[in-house]
């Protein structure tokens, strides 16, 4: 976005730049590396990054009020409520799209926010490779309110480990050398040690919980890294003799399964900020809206599965449950990565850590992703480049 550094950066690329970058970030897991890495991170000027971190305190103000829970009741299928305390999310996500204004400059608007975690250990080795691959100014960095690498991986570890036993803590997937996601399973390793366990491997006795490892040791399990989400689990198939996890055990989920529908789509309707999109569930609307201005979207879908971009009447009146349905007001995504050939769209995932001393979750660091198809994911961008993963580096305040 900062025309300066977009001019400096394309006219120094050249493919084997490119190259040797993937290569680097190979390296940090060789044979895990499953979604495309973008040719080019993204520079956000300071007043872009304020407006961002300025709706998300909007949103956190909703979420540490009295009545949150509440008021998300309703959010969290009964086929798949967890048991256990869940005090608070111990990390969240909030993305938000670089998306066109009418009244003039670029604007953020919110997409989706989720009460779950996501690429937090990779991210810290892909944002130092490509620093220097982008051979990044001072003033600009992936971290947010003074966080660098080395207190972001403290950080990290502390929600994670907590002050319990490494060998007690595990995270958790379900055939997770099958994930996409794997090379962060990996880097988590890596960083902090955490073992990755899939779920068929997890047994109970009573309300413990454990796991065998390769010499056929029953390790405790006592704090679970929950990187499992119940859609991609319903998924799957032919899973037998898995262990009822809705059940309380004696196990500490990071971040409890829960959160991950409390904050979700299904929160969307009560927030009113300029940077989100105006959002209502389909069964609360009582006035006729022009349905070319929003987005379909169910709110319990995996992977952005059955949202509809180009609504009709037609698709409004085949919905059977319309409480389980929002719509979501269109926002329009600027091609602003100038790129060699078409201009590229982008998307700024913000991540958000809550320590139990905190009184409310900080911003830390980021994922970006570039897109040139109707939306962002690789079912979208086949065969183009200058789109996938990437980093957003910001303008220190």
């Amino acid at each position: 976005m900062q025309k300066i550094l977009r001019d400096i950066f394309n006219k120094g690329f050249t493919e084997e730049k490119y190259s040797n970058y993937i290569n680097n970030i190979e390296a940090v897991s060789p044979g895990t590396l499953d979604f495309r890495i973008a040719e080019t991170p993204i520079f956000i000027p300071k007043e872009f990054t304020k407006k961002m971190l300025d709706a998300c305190e909007d949103i956190i103000d909703l979420i540490v009020a009295p009545n949150f829970k509440a008021l998300t009741e309703r959010s969290i299928p009964k086929d798949v409520r967890v048991a256990g305390d869940e005090e608070h999310p111990e990390c969240m996500v909030f993305d938000f799209g670089i998306c066109e204004n009418s009244a003039g400059p670029y604007e953020p608007q919110l997409i989706e926010m989720q009460g779950f975690p996501t690429l937090y250990a990779f991210q810290a080795f892909q944002s130092e490779i490509a620093a220097t691959y982008a051979d990044l100014p001072e003033n600009y960095s992936s971290y947010l309110n003074g966080y660098n690498k080395e207190s972001y991986l403290q950080l990290l570890k502390n929600i994670i480990i907590g002050d319990y036993n490494l060998n007690e803590v595990i995270l958790l997937e379900i055939y997770p050398d099958q994930q996409k996601t794997r090379i962060d399973f990996d880097a988590t390793k890596q960083l902090i040690g955490v073992e990755t366990v899939c779920l068929t491997k997890l047994k109970a006795d009573g309300k413990t919980l454990y796991y065998e490892k390769e010499n056929g040791e029953k390790q405790i399990v006592k704090r679970i890294y929950n990187r499992l989400i119940f859609d991609d689990l319903q998924q799957q198939k032919n899973l037998t003799d898995l262990i009822d996890l809705r059940k309380e055990y004696d196990v500490k989920w990071i971040p409890h399964p829960n959160w991950f529908y409390r904050i979700s789509k299904f929160t969307l309707p009560f927030i009113d900020n300029p940077n989100v999109p105006e959002t209502f569930f389909l069964n609360e609307i009582t006035m006729p809206v022009n349905l070319d201005d929003y987005v379909l979207k169910p709110l319990f879908s995996f992977a952005g599965m059955g949202v509809v971009i180009d609504v009709t009447q037609h698709d409004i009146d085949n919905i059977i449950d319309p409480e389980n349905w929002i719509l979501q007001k269109k926002v329009k995504y600027a091609p602003i990565i100038l790129t060699p050939d078409e201009p590229a769209k982008a998307e700024i995932r913000l991540f958000y850590f809550w320590k139990d001393e905190w009184e409310r979750p900080i911003a830390v660091h980021n994922l970006a992703r570039l897109s040139k198809g109707q939306m962002i994911g690789t079912r979208y961008n086949k065969n183009k480049t200058w789109v996938g993963g990437t980093i957003a580096f910001f303008e220190k305040q």
